[in-house]
């Protein structure tokens, strides 16, 4: 049963059952390019950080490294190992939904203007530079074709290393809470959050934006499944509805999509995979950052950890491939892809800063709804980019899938009025 499986997933990684048959073009140049290969690579060259990583560790708690340890590194292995029990002098107020001293209805409809305009400019910008990187040449010319970019754990570095150093910055500047949580703790969610932007990046190869942008709206059914199957969690009625009406919706959307263009490859076995991977470690990720946060850390230092952590796997791992070089030498031949991924990277940070910022001042039903609107806008200006087709059907399922996220915002607010527990909402720290 497990050879089948296996059998199954490496069939899946090969681009030739793509879209349109068009099997000779689709091939890449050797199986050292396929996007399950590749993943392995990755996935070998983090764990040569984190196993040895993970056995220090161990070995400096099995020590009592703590009460017996001396010398220059010791405050390095307290703080990397076992962190520092904040004091109740040094605490600081986490950042919460407060009201300012200013509330007069002009100033705050401009406070909420400005954060959706914020979050609609970071992501719907960063989303537009994501489908342009990974579907289109650089340098086509009338006799050459150009080239493509093709490593994603390049695009995933240059994105965490400006979030790196907003954060820093951040973090510098302004008063934070006495960081207590020991620093390796961040490195799980590192990973997964790395993982989960390559499954990101690398999902554009074989499926359309349009097609990702539905399968993380119709991530919250994965989710209720899992806390069903694992947890014996129990669902309102409405919770299953606008399940079942997400479910419906994506539904409509896949099977009357029209016909993709040969610059925008249809959904394939390999895109559903990569995407529920995806989906599979942004759940990871968002759950163990809302565990960290019992150290009660400001968002900002959790950014400015799990970036750090993210920096070092993928700049390990680039240099064990030789790519690090290789992605260099790509931004050399390419200004204007360069130029993108600067772009790309500059509102990937920024957009982190609004989602803090939307959060704190009006809460996160507020936010949601701002994020579920950016989603759909983000279809629209796909299709009108980069020419992707939309029927009627598809278009309906849509706006159906939208409907029900909508819906679900407007019952959870309706439950909190009334006292009753409602759907945790997801850990938004770490989003693209």
């Amino acid at each position: 049963m497990d050879a089948r499986w296996w059998a199954v997933v490496v069939l899946a990684a090969l681009p030739s059952l793509g879209a349109g048959g068009e099997t000779s073009e689709a091939l890449p140049e050797s199986w050292t390019q396929l996007w399950f290969f590749r993943f392995l690579v990755n996935a070998a060259g983090y764990a040569s950080f984190m196993v040895p990583g993970y056995l220090m560790v161990q070995y400096f708690r099995r020590k009592n490294y703590l009460e017996t340890g001396r010398g220059l590194c010791f405050p390095l292995v307290k703080t990397c190992v076992f962190g520092n029990e904040p004091k109740a002098s040094d605490e600081v107020p986490l950042t919460s939904r407060t009201e300012p001293a200013e509330t007069t209805p002009t100033w705050q409809a401009l406070k909420l203007l400005f954060c959706a305009a914020g979050l609609q400019v970071s992501y719907l910008t960063w989303g537009v530079l994501q489908e342009r990187v990974m579907t289109r040449s650089y340098g086509a010319t009338a006799t050459s074709p150009g080239e493509r970019f093709t490593d994603s754990q390049f695009l995933v570095l240059m994105n965490r290393v400006l979030a790196l150093i907003v954060a820093g910055l951040y973090c510098v500047l302004c008063k934070q809470p006495r960081h207590g949580a020991p620093m390796y703790r961040y490195s799980f969610a590192s990973l997964s959050n790395v993982l989960s932007s390559w499954c990101q990046y690398e999902a554009l190869k074989f499926v359309s934006f349009p097609t990702q942008v539905l399968a993380k709206a119709s991530k919250v059914i994965p989710v209720m499944l899992m806390g069903k199957l694992v947890s014996r969690r129990s669902y309102e009625h409405w919770e299953y509805l606008t399940a079942g009406l997400i479910s419906i919706g994506v539904s409509m959307f896949l099977l009357s999509s029209g016909p993709e263009p040969r610059s925008s490859p249809a959904t394939t076995l390999s895109g559903l995979i990569l995407l529920a991977g995806y989906i599979a470690f942004d759940s990871f990720t968002s759950n163990w950052q809302d565990a960290l946060f019992a150290y009660k850390m400001s968002s900002v230092q959790m950014m400015f950890g799990v970036n750090l952590f993210s920096c070092l796997f993928t700049v390990g791992s680039l240099l064990e491939q030789g790519a690090l070089l290789e992605g260099t030498r790509f931004m050399g031949r390419h200004s204007e892809f360069a130029a993108h991924a600067l772009l790309l990277s500059i509102c990937s940070a920024c957009g982190q800063l609004f989602i803090f910022y939307t959060i704190g001042q009006f809460g996160a039903a507020i936010f949601t709804i701002i994020m579920t609107l950016r989603q759909a806008f983000a279809i629209l200006l796909s299709c009108l980019l980069y020419g992707h087709t939309v029927t009627v059907v598809g278009g309906l399922g849509v706006a159906v899938v939208f409907a029900a996220l909508l819906l679900r915002v407007y019952a959870r607010g309706r439950l909190k009025q009334r006292g009753k527990k409602a759907v945790p909402v997801e850990s938004p720290v770490q989003k693209v």
